[in-house]
């Protein structure tokens, strides 16, 4: 089995995880190849000898991630279209797409050997403006959300929104965000967002501190076409792919729709996201739980 293993902090808690990970992969003689940045970080000292990656291949088995929800949504960015199953091991805070802790590597990776697993399928949002936008590139897809906000300026600025060609509503705000089913548990939540299981065929338009008290995130099917105008005192705004920024001007015109492909998530069979869920909500905590 091929593996790819990749992680962006290089701090103590992430390299002890990396290094128990090493170790149970190496057991097992898999071909471990790790991102190629990372490496170079982490192995200044020359104690470690491994193959290294800077693009994914369809020749790799399995992608696993070390760090926090965000080294996942980065990690996805080396998946793309590739069909590659995806795993994390968390050594962030709440983790809801890194479930596998530290003390479970090993039951974790036994039980991937013995397809002891379920695949959890996770759409994906992309990006299109008019004029194009070349710092947004190949990689205009995201995993949790694509939000446009406020640049450079303390004032709202306008958000003119469509779907599917007809006009919804302009959000007088600081910004909007457009969320997958996935992401419903990150930024979104923050700004009062729904909850939805990953499964779900939908989409969640949730604005960012409106002034129009009327506006309410608004679920929506995900076969939706959303285009977005934004309009306010400075003439660019931000927008941002998960933890990827760009920069905009006023007049460009964004479209976004579901992306044409999935990401395989590996779900262990003694976890689920509602057992997550629970956890990471605190759930359990109120006995009448």
């Amino acid at each position: 089995m091929k593996i790819a293993i990749y992680s962006q902090f290089y701090k103590n808690k992430s390299l002890d995880s990396f290094l128990k990970l090493l170790e149970v992969l190496n057991k097992k003689s898999f071909q471990v190849f790790v991102e190629a940045d990372f490496f170079a970080e982490i192995n200044k000292n020359s104690f470690l000898e491994l193959d290294t990656f800077t693009v994914l291949d369809n020749s790799y088995d399995l992608l696993i991630s070390v760090g926090g929800d965000g080294t996942i949504l980065r990690a996805v960015t080396y998946l793309k279209d590739l069909d590659i199953p995806l795993i994390g091991v968390n050594t962030g805070r709440l983790g809801f797409l890194a479930t596998i802790q530290v003390n479970e590597i090993q039951d974790a990776i036994d039980a991937i050997l013995n397809n002891d697993y379920n695949i959890s399928e996770r759409s994906l949002l992309e990006i299109h403006t008019n004029p194009s936008t070349e710092s947004i590139g190949e990689l205009n897809f995201a995993l949790n959300e694509i939000a446009v906000s406020r640049k450079d300026t303390t004032s709202m600025i306008t958000v003119e929104t469509s779907l599917n060609g007809e006009y919804l509503t302009s959000y007088w705000s600081d910004g909007l965000i457009v969320s997958t089913p996935t992401g419903s548990t990150g930024y979104s939540l923050s700004c009062g967002g729904p909850v939805i299981t990953p499964n779900t065929s939908s989409l969640i338009l949730t604005p960012i501190a409106p002034h129009n008290l009327s506006a309410r995130p608004l679920v929506i099917q995900d076969d939706t076409e959303i285009t977005l105008k934004v309009s306010g005192r400075e003439k660019q705004y931000l927008v941002s792919l998960d933890s990827r920024i760009a920069t905009l001007g006023e007049h460009t015109i964004i479209t976004i729709r579901k992306a044409p492909f999935k990401i395989k998530m590996i779900e262990l069979n003694h976890e689920s996201f509602l057992k997550t869920l629970r956890k990471k909500l605190l759930w359990g905590e109120d006995k009448r739980n």
